[in-house]
């Protein structure tokens, strides 16, 4: 018994450990709602993108999730303090759904100071109009 509550105990210490670990090697994540009902937008293509003296030079593309999310939106390199974008390509998203919409694409630009922080750029989408900031 008191083997098996330690075995039980250090596998909840090491997934927590890898959760933690996780989290703090991907520095971003982003979150899309459609305001007008309320629901979660799926299925948007999002590209992450680092400005250089060249200019910009993406460095991931993901799909949010059935809950509008992507929970890990940093690529594999190592989160290094500079200038960034999201493009959140709405376009699509409202062709899908035979809507119209005015923004084809939403370019977000934010600079990371911190690379111990957590980064959050949450999107709130209509068809002629969003909204951001920084979440958590």
């Amino acid at each position: 018994m008191k083997t098996r509550l330690g075995i039980i105990l250090l596998a909840g210490i090491l997934s927590t450990s890898a959760y933690a670990d996780e989290k703090k090697s991907n520095i971003l994540s982003v979150h899309v709602l459609n305001q007008q009902t309320g629901a979660p937008a799926p299925d948007i293509s999002v590209i992450l993108e680092q400005k250089s003296a060249s200019g910009w030079k993406q460095l991931n593309q993901a799909t949010t999730d059935k809950n509008g999310r992507i929970s890990a939106m940093w690529s594999a390199e190592t989160p290094t303090a500079g200038d960034y974008r999201v493009i959140f390509k709405t376009g699509d998203y409202f062709e899908k759904q035979k809507l119209q919409s005015f923004f084809p694409e939403i370019p977000v630009e934010f600079r990371i100071s911190d690379v111990n922080q957590h980064y959050h750029v949450p999107l709130l989408l209509s068809q002629y109009g969003y909204a951001t900031y920084r979440g958590n």
